[in-house]
């Protein structure tokens, strides 16, 4: 077996199965006919760019590179439907309004997303300052935030 091969069959077992860690791994490569030392996995997991995600049970589980995190992205729904009153943009920034005091709270969980058109917030008391990432409109990212919103709604 060959280091390509092996590192397939690692994507491959991430996508079927919740593995939480290094010797979960390597018993799974095991069970599957492939036999890998503890510093091969670890090689393949920082070469696959594999990083840790909460899964559907909760447990924080190997993913492939741009996983969204569920329960992260749960919290971020909750969050907006919760505190979010309005989301406006212009061409090139967006600001959500919030409650008075809600807006920390509110940008901390945004940031804490990783949200992958997000570069960085900045909060005051009832309002918070939302830039998009390099080549994200304003407008593109107020509408995906919008769709936390609307998540659900009938």
């Amino acid at each position: 077996m060959n280091r390509r091969e092996r590192q397939g069959v690692i994507l491959r077992l991430i996508q079927e199965r919740q593995i939480s860690t290094q010797s979960e791994l390597s018993e799974a490569l095991h069970n599957e006919g492939y036999e890998a030392v503890q510093t091969t996995v670890s090689r393949d997991i920082a070469e696959l760019g594999l990083r840790k995600v909460r899964g559907e049970s909760g447990r924080l589980v190997y993913a492939p590179p741009g996983a969204a995190d569920s329960a992260r992205v749960r919290e971020l729904t909750v969050a907006l439907r919760r505190s979010a009153l309005a989301i406006e943009s212009n061409e090139h920034f967006v600001v959500i309004t919030t409650p008075s005091g809600y807006a920390s709270a509110l940008a901390q969980v945004l940031d804490e997303s990783a949200h992958p058109l997000v570069l960085g917030t900045i909060a005051g008391d009832n309002n918070i300052f939302v830039a998009p990432r390099e080549g994200v409109s304003g407008a593109r990212l107020r509408d995906e935030l919008r769709t936390h919103l609307l998540e659900g709604a009938a």
